[in-house]
């Protein structure tokens, strides 16, 4: 049987010294982004992984949670991490934040190298197999927001769930004519907010459907995460011969473009339109959007006590915890 492979191969593998090495595995954003790319594809084809009691003692003590998400400006992320903080008040930890499409993606390549960190939150993003296997050889306790995957615990909501609430409201209101607008559009995300705008698209048609009526694809719109964008998707559906006289959005922003719309054709809402999104944000409540609502604080706080308890005791079983949505009903329905 071969040894396993020591940092020797690695520095050997990658054409580097094993200083470099060491570099790479301790402060990884010292190392130039080729040479740490060369590395970390060196570990992975040798399959390296640096002692696991090495490496929890290398961390133990760090006194530092990560937290890795998309487009932190999204006001979703700051109520999240506002519950972080919560559950964080009075415990010996610092919270480093990490924007994914900055220092975030260099960190996912190196992270389970880093020993930066004692535990990781990672929101709204989904992780490739590779980033997986890394986190999981390394022992670096994570939870996962948002998104679940096997091995980790996680914080979810049931999205399909939250569609029904929309589609039960509209229909009790007597529309047999729907539109849904989604997040998505020509260019690719790095993030899963598209898997989630599918889960409330097909959510909202199968709870249609059930009841007898539909939501054609000639019904739905994929567009940029912006308002404009949105608004032009509203006119595009309102234009058909037989317009739809509710719209259902994947969230606050793109119903509020959809709001403008309406206001703009001069059509009355909800009489003429009823709009709907998701998330229940700050701009639901200022524009009087009907909205599902996601309790923000409570998967960043709940999450973070996960983890604390399994930092605690790394043999306490994964959890998976559901969260409970609730349709907040306003002016727009």
């Amino acid at each position: 049987m071969s040894s396993p492979p020591t940092i020797y191969d690695v520095a050997a593998k990658a054409g580097v010294s094993i200083s470099t090495v060491s570099l790479a595995l301790n402060s990884p954003t010292r190392v130039r982004d080729g040479t740490l790319a060369r590395i970390n594809a060196a570990i992975d084809e040798l399959a390296f992984v640096p002692k696991t009691e090495a490496m929890v003692q290398a961390r133990r003590g760090v006194g530092r949670i990560g937290v890795v998400a998309p487009f932190t400006t999204y006001p979703s992320f700051a109520r999240r991490l506002n519950g972080m903080l919560t559950a964080l008040r009075g415990e010996s930890f610092e919270t480093v934040v990490y924007d994914h499409e900055g220092a975030g993606t260099s960190l996912l390549a190196s992270l389970p190298l880093s020993r930066r960190l004692d535990g990781l939150v990672v929101m709204s993003l989904p992780l490739s197999e590779r980033v997986v296997e890394r986190i999981l050889d390394r022992h670096l306790t994570t939870v996962l927001v948002e998104l679940e995957r096997p091995g980790f615990s996680a914080v979810a909501i049931d999205d399909v769930a939250g569609s029904e609430l929309v589609a039960d409201l509209l229909v009790s209101r007597g529309h047999s004519r729907f539109a849904y607008i989604g997040e998505g559009g020509t260019k690719p995300h790095p993030h899963d907010r598209i898997l989630q705008s599918e889960a409330r698209m097909l959510g909202f048609r199968a709870a249609l459907e059930r009841r007898g009526l539909e939501l054609g694809d000639q019904a739905t719109r994929l567009v940029s995460h912006d308002l404009a964008a949105a608004a032009q998707a509203a006119n595009e559906l309102l234009d058909v011969p037989t317009p739809p006289t509710a719209i259902f959005a994947h969230d606050d922003v793109l119903a509020s473009g959809v709001l403008r719309a309406a206001r703009e054709r001069g059509l009355s809402v909800p009489q003429d339109l009823a709009i709907a999104g998701f998330d229940d944000s700050d701009l639901a409540e200022h524009l009087g959007l009907t909205s599902v609502r996601q309790p923000f604080e409570e998967s960043g706080r709940i999450a973070t006590e996960i983890l604390l308890a399994q930092l605690r005791d790394p043999s306490r079983s994964l959890q998976q915890v559901i969260l409970k949505l609730t349709l907040v009903e306003r002016a727009t329905t």
